[in-house]
């Protein structure tokens, strides 16, 4: 079997960067963090006026030739645990991957018969383009008159990464948990007026101090009318008193990221319109999150996100309560024109090939994010609510029973907001 494949890459996020092929990450392979450089003191040294406290030399050890050239427990206790191979997962986890892999090779497996054997090589999406123009693209054109099939290496390996094991979701545990409390510091570090960029800093700055190895993708920084923009990454305009910011951010950890969104007042106080604006979104985003277990697919919580998305718009004037059933959910798109989630992993959008329809499993990890977006030029709407943008994001882990909510400890309770921003905390 031949392997040329760009298996998994990365999905769109704006040119965010050179990234890793993901496919190739996350099948088993020796990967490890950088080593953090450590102060180390000369052999001899009896005592250091840095520490306070004396040093005895202890007796070198030998290290085992096996360990040589490969970061182990043995060699970086720092950065692995007894038992793993690299930093959150265990040899048991790389035994499981190669054995859920072997086991699959009976079913998947093509019998060799020369010209009609199986060459795998992601076509649509070239690894390397002069690799591509010069030898493989010849290749297959050689072979297209023969009974050789060139299958994409993509999707088996999406289908694959789709469900997380347990050592990933300790990862993304981690990565949720930093950005959540990124996300508490910059609401804390609030006020009016403030400038978009000062808020993408401070971030991404708290990010960092927490570990993470690099922003997911270019965050949203939407302060006022601007949020009603969905990808509007500019991040240098000034936000006003009495107006909300948008901040849709997420960071990356051990080759795993999060994505989360959370609306809230700059100056720390809900007026009358926002209040009732956000806490429509936060119920409709409440029912979906319920809805996050195994059997239901992402399409299913979009058509419910949807209703009662509606129902919420009729009640608070924005959509006439008379509009007939054939014209609703059209209406409703206009007000939140996005899905209600996507997969998540190593990727923002991950495995971005696998369709929305699958029935979520134990394992998978999603985003549920509804909004409802009024530009303050829609004279259709109520006066109140033009400018106002809102949107609520958190990680989702599929379980068995409860889903798991990664960035449980983001604040998105009025209540909550409202504290932190005031600094009453």
């Amino acid at each position: 079997m031949t392997s040329l494949a760009s298996a998994g890459g990365p999905a769109s996020t704006g040119g965010w960067g050179e990234r890793v092929l993901r496919a190739m990450a996350w099948l088993p392979a020796q990967r490890c963090l950088p080593a953090a450089r450590g102060w180390r003191s000369r052999a001899d040294c009896k005592f250091c006026f840095l520490r306070r406290f004396s040093i005895q030399p202890a007796q070198q050890r030998k290290i085992p030739n096996r360990y040589l050239g490969q970061p182990s427990p043995f060699t970086h206790p720092h950065l692995l645990k007894p038992g793993e191979v690299t930093p959150g997962l265990s040899q048991v986890e790389y035994a499981l991957r190669r054995h859920k892999l072997m086991s699959s090779i009976q079913k998947e497996a093509k019998d060799w018969g020369g010209e009609s054997n199986v060459v795998w090589y992601d076509y649509a999406r070239p690894v390397h383009p002069q690799l591509h123009s010069e030898y493989l693209q010849p290749l297959t054109e050689m072979k297209t008159g023969s009974k050789n099939r060139i299958r994409g290496f993509c999707h088996l390996v999406q289908n694959l990464r789709l469900i997380k094991s347990s050592a990933e979701i300790e990862r993304m545990k981690v990565v949720g948990r930093v950005t959540s409390q990124a996300f508490t510091e910059t609401m804390f570090a609030s006020k009016s007026p403030v400038d978009e960029a000062f808020l993408y800093a401070k971030f991404e700055f708290e990010c960092r101090a927490r570990g993470a190895d690099i922003l997911a993708y270019p965050p949203v920084v939407a302060g006022g009318n601007r949020s009603n923009t969905l990808h509007y990454v500019k991040n240098n305009q000034l936000i006003k008193d009495g107006e909300m910011v948008l901040l849709d951010g997420g960071c990356e950890s051990s080759c795993y990221v999060s994505d989360i969104t959370r609306t809230w007042p700059i100056n720390g106080r809900f007026t009358g319109p926002q209040a009732e604006l956000y806490q429509a979104v936060l119920e409709v985003q409440k029912s979906c999150l319920s809805l996050c277990s195994p059997g239901v697919s992402l399409e299913n919580i979009y058509n419910l996100m949807l209703s009662l998305t509606g129902q919420k718009l009729r009640e608070l004037g924005v959509l006439r309560r008379s509009i007939d059933e054939n014209h609703f959910f059209k209406a409703v798109r206009k007000y939140c024109p996005h899905h209600v989630g996507h997969y998540l992993g190593m990727d923002v959008h991950d495995t971005p090939s696998m369709s929305r329809s699958l029935p979520l499993q134990p394992g998978m990890v999603i985003t549920i994010e509804p909004g409802i977006y009024i530009p303050e030029d829609d004279l259709a709407a109520p006066k109140r609510f033009r400018g106002i943008g809102i949107r609520i994001e958190d990680d989702v882990v599929v379980t068995e029973d409860t889903p798991l909510i990664l960035s449980a400890d983001c604040p998105k309770e009025i209540y909550h907001i409202e504290q932190i921003c005031g600094h009453s905390l």
